[in-house]
């Protein structure tokens, strides 16, 4: 005679299930940019390519992006952004090369990108205005750093 199957004994607790996804989140994230050394030269080749912070605010008010963006350097709430609006504002072939670089496929980088870059940009401009055009690879590590730090949760909204 079978057993009924009791689903609360085999599927984790919430809270271990988010712990489990934040843990899994973090680690594609840190190889995204690059493994756990040097996390910063990927994202600050790719904003050197655009021309640094300045650079690549213009490339998002090219794309029509321009509200986005400067919700991101000001005050205020991040607006969102879409992984094909992102790909508009970087250009496809700057995704495909960071992507090549990390073994990923573009489609599995725009939309971690689209959820952490709001948040990166809104922690090298704390002041709500772009002071360094060209933050180091340092400056971007010490803040991807604290993007992962705050877990899931520092990836969607304002500062923190």
């Amino acid at each position: 005679m079978a057993l009924p199957f009791d689903f609360r004994r085999h599927v984790p607790h919430p809270d271990r299930l988010m712990g489990l996804f934040d843990t899994l989140a973090k680690q594609a994230l840190g190889g995204i940019l690059g493994g756990s050394s040097k996390q910063g030269d990927l994202l600050s080749n790719l904003m050197n390519q655009a021309g640094g912070l300045g650079g690549l605010m213009q490339q998002f008010q090219a794309a029509g992006l321009g509200e986005t963006f400067a919700s991101w350097v000001s005050k205020d709430a991040n607006q969102p952004v879409l992984p094909a609006q992102l790909e508009a504002a970087l250009g496809s072939d700057a995704v495909k090369d960071l992507a090549a670089k990390i073994g990923f496929d573009a489609k599995m980088v725009l939309p971690l990108m689209s959820q952490f870059l709001p948040q990166i940009i809104d922690r090298l401009t704390p002041n709500g205005v772009i002071d360094d055009t060209h933050p180091s690879s340092e400056k971007i590590q010490d803040v991807l750093t604290g993007v992962m730090k705050g877990g899931l949760g520092g990836f969607f909204g304002g500062r923190s």
